[in-house]
């Protein structure tokens, strides 16, 4: 299910997201209900869809996380469109702040890349958000313009600089997807990974004894051994790799292996600038 952001009234979202028009909190009616605010709607917004999914999300259910109706919600929130908004940029404080251009931009890159990755995997929610069409909340910019200072000390273009941030981040969703599904996938299916290869790799060699003549060169790589680990995408990036099921392991390997060569690729264009 793909979501797209920004879709309600543009400048009573901008007027939340920047936190400019707010009303004020309010304690409801008598006994200990807590605070309502916006901020206190959206984390329970957050909370709700880091633990059920994006499919869980409305306002009534956000209501009943506060002890409120949905329509208490209402005075802040306008509706659900808002509310993802709010949602979306909101986790993004957690990105890695601003910080001085880099000695060392390989470096870096790859500690920001890994930061980002585990982002999502903590949200994957974020990943059904389009990134189409912008929040254009305080906290997506603050997480834009920390990857801009790292790639500026690149030394590269300003045209080059836009298309990179258009390669990694859609790069960095495609990886944490795969992983926040090999995660989710035995128990979203009822059976493990184990299970699952067993008994299909059993049912693909019997139905399919010519396997290796039709598709030689899957044969050929799946013959060739284990992938040895890409150089230069961080020191000790397999530690801990054996406690992972093999599908999120597999994937995480992939992504750093990915990373590599996209960081081979801005040193050579680099190399070229320099010439």
């Amino acid at each position: 299910m793909v979501v797209f952001a920004g879709q309600g009234d543009p400048r009573r979202s901008l007027s939340l997201l920047w936190r400019a028009d707010t009303p004020p909190p309010t304690r409801g009616g008598p006994g200990p209900k807590p605070r309502l605010s916006v901020d206190a709607i959206v984390t329970a917004a957050v909370a709700l869809a880091d633990e059920e999914g994006m499919g869980a999300l409305s306002m009534r259910a956000v209501g009943d996380r506060l002890g409120r109706t949905a329509m208490a919600l209402y005075t802040y929130v306008p509706g659900k469109s808002e509310l993802l908004d709010l949602m979306y940029d909101a986790v993004h404080a957690e990105l890695p702040a601003a910080r001085p251009e880099p000695a060392d931009w390989r470096a870096a890159l790859t500690a920001w890349a890994g930061e980002i990755l585990e982002f999502y995997v903590r949200h994957p929610w974020v990943l059904q958000v389009s990134q189409a069409r912008p929040v254009l909340g305080p906290h997506e910019y603050a997480g834009l313009d920390t990857l801009v200072v790292l790639l500026r000390a690149t030394g590269l273009d300003a045209g080059s600089l836009r298309r990179l941030v258009g390669t990694l981040y859609p790069y960095l969703r495609g990886s944490a997807q795969v992983v926040a599904d090999a995660r989710l996938a035995a128990a979203a299916t009822g059976s493990s990974d184990e299970e699952w290869w067993a008994a299909r790799s059993a049912a693909l060699m019997e139905l399919v004894p010519d396997f290796a003549e039709r598709f030689p060169a899957v044969s050929r790589l799946e013959a060739d051994g284990p992938v040895e680990p890409y150089p230069g995408t961080g020191e000790g990036a397999e530690r801990g790799c054996e406690v992972m099921p093999y599908p999120e392991r597999e994937a995480r390997e992939a992504f750093r292996v990915g990373l590599g060569v996209l960081l081979d690729g801005i040193e050579a264009a680099r190399a070229r600038r320099a010439r």
